[in-house]
């Protein structure tokens, strides 16, 4: 069922007209994106992460996003994720139910991290297309059986009915990145010579199960997005060609949406965020016990350039390759959705003068979560948000938190990451073009 547009009142930017997804009406065209908290703790929800996506639906999204809810536990990367489970269900609803309470859809991201992982994190043997070794885990990974493809594929449309008893509207299919689905899409990392290996349709059935149970199970009250990577921007990943080719498989499940990232998060991270990895962050809050490898490598002198290579910022740095996808697209009447970049009112408004319906944000309500109110009231607002990465650097062992932030809730941050704070913020201003 084509997806029906919502005529703009005059007068009014279209960036604050509802928009029907599927089953569910959003109030403007702003979603939180799925962007990891890392405020979950022992994979439970925390009043933290509540407050937060809170904030974000009080700030005034249409929709938030909860990142990162494995469909099983063998899919979790941290301790700070979630899985899908029916303990936690109560914390979930009480959560999705403050987020209407503010005027905001929820939705929830849903995934596998495949080979991402660790045995004392997720409790066995981490999986895979095919066996191998993960040198930014690090860890020694499985091949996957055929039968328990099927059982993932099982748990993908099971914890579509999660998301509702938890009071989702929406859930978001992680496909990109180089996550589980994604493993099995890239020849890099599936060298499978069965029905999941080889060519680009078998390379595809996977993610085409796993879609058919979602859409199965998201039945006609569930909207159901799917983020996707254009590229990988890595040697044997997905290229653009491929990429189209997946974009046009998931558009044929009839999904509500489909959003369009790129990069990985082993070989091209900066691709995802764009700019550059505070590595001395990084390596400051990594506790030594769990990452003492990584540590150590990333205080060796050119070694994070080679691991983390810089990606520079400029802002709505994804646009020309989504504008490849719009036109090769332009024959499938599914919501394309932009990611990557966005900065201020301006940026928010080219989004939408480029044709694209809805678009994802995170970095900017990371300092900001009062963001879309802003642009409400100033359309050329500007967060202010300096790009350093910083929030991304303490993301993976602390929680998602601008140094602003940090800093005004009384917390000292050490000289010399102020330093390395304003080095980056400095370069991502000239790489964008400003002073």
């Amino acid at each position: 069922m084509a997806t029906p547009k919502t005529k703009e009142p005059a007068n009014e930017s279209k960036l604050f007209t509802p928009f029907q997804l599927g089953p569910i009406t959003l109030r403007n065209r702003f979603i939180r994106s799925a962007a990891f908290e890392n405020m979950a703790r022992a994979n439970k929800p925390t009043q933290e992460l509540q407050d937060y996506h809170v904030s974000v639906a009080r700030g005034g999204v249409g929709m938030t996003t909860v990142a990162y809810c494995a469909v099983d536990l063998s899919g979790v990367s941290f301790d700070g994720q979630l899985y899908v489970n029916d303990a936690i269900i109560p914390d979930m609803k009480k959560m999705t139910d403050a987020i209407h309470a503010e005027g905001a859809k929820a939705s929830i991201q849903l995934g596998h991290c495949g080979n991402m992982t660790h045995f004392y994190t997720c409790h066995c043997m981490p999986v895979s297309a095919s066996n191998g070794f993960n040198l930014y885990s690090p860890t020694i990974h499985r091949r996957l059986k055929v039968a328990e493809i099927k059982t993932l594929v099982q748990k993908f449309g099971e914890a579509v009915d999660f998301a509702r008893k938890c009071g989702f509207d929406c859930v978001e299919i992680h496909a990109g990145h180089a996550y589980l689905l994604s493993q099995f899409l890239a020849r890099r990392t599936n060298h499978r010579h069965d029905q999941y290996g080889g060519s680009f349709e078998n390379r595809c059935r996977f993610l085409n199960e796993a879609l058919d149970a979602v859409m199965e199970h998201a039945k006609d009250d569930m909207a159901v997005v799917v983020k996707t990577n254009m590229w990988d921007d890595c040697w044997h990943g997905v290229s653009i060609e491929e990429g189209i080719q997946v974009a046009r498989e998931i558009a044929k499940h009839k999904v509500h949406g489909i959003v369009l990232s790129g990069g990985t998060v082993s070989r091209s991270p900066m691709t995802i965020l764009s700019g550059a990895m505070p590595y001395k962050t990084l390596a400051h809050y990594m506790p030594m016990k769990s990452f003492w490898w990584l540590k150590a490598a990333l205080n060796i002198p050119g070694v994070h350039q080679i691991m983390l290579p810089t990606s520079p910022f400029h802002e709505l740095y994804f646009m020309e390759k989504a504008k490849l996808f719009q036109e090769a697209l332009k024959d499938i009447d599914i919501p394309l959705i932009y990611v990557g970049g966005v900065q201020n009112g301006d940026n928010c408004q080219q989004i939408m003068d480029e044709g694209f319906e809805l678009f994802q944000i995170a970095h900017v309500l990371i300092k900001d979560p009062d963001f879309v109110k802003h642009v409400k009231e100033n359309p050329h607002y500007h967060a202010n948000c300096g790009r350093s990465n910083y929030c991304v650097g303490r993301m993976y062992t602390l929680n998602m938190k601008c140094h602003e932030c940090v800093e005004r809730d009384g917390e000292v941050i050490a000289p010399r990451i102020k330093k390395e704070i304003a080095k980056l913020e400095k370069d991502a201003s000239i790489s964008n073009g400003r002073k």
